[in-house]
């Protein structure tokens, strides 16, 4: 039997495809040289993120009670399609269907760069 895989990222964890240009994203954030040679900062591309921190059950259950309840989550701010720059320390590198990819958790990514964002402060001077 072919089962197509899937990953499933949990939790608080994000997945990136590094970006190995390192010198300047799509709207022309440059990172430092140093950042480059010390490679304690990197960047890349969000592919996936998990659902989030838990939640604790509102209605105060037990939590080994099995009623039927779905587990609620706190939704992280990273999106698929983003550009993160992130700790590279605290990144995982993994390898999936040849593909290189990293697992970085939500606190260590530094800032993110979304698309829809810059355009709808285009209009604007200073979008920061």
């Amino acid at each position: 039997m072919n089962a197509k895989k899937t990953l499933i990222v949990v939790g608080d964890r994000v997945l990136i495809e590094p970006d190995d240009s390192k010198e300047k994203t799509t709207s022309g954030l440059y990172l430092p040289q140093g950042v480059e040679s010390k490679e304690k900062v990197q960047g890349g591309y969000v592919i996936k993120v998990g659902p989030g921190y838990p939640l604790p059950n509102p209605d105060g259950e037990e939590p080994w009670d099995r009623g039927n309840h779905e587990p609620k989550y706190l939704p992280l701010q990273a999106e698929e399609g983003d550009y993160a720059l992130f700790l590279r320390k605290a990144a995982i590198e993994v390898e999936f269907e040849g593909k290189s990819y990293l697992i970085v958790p939500q606190g260590a990514i530094l800032l993110l760069e979304r698309e829809d964002i810059l355009k709808q402060l285009g209009d604007e001077e200073d979008p920061l």
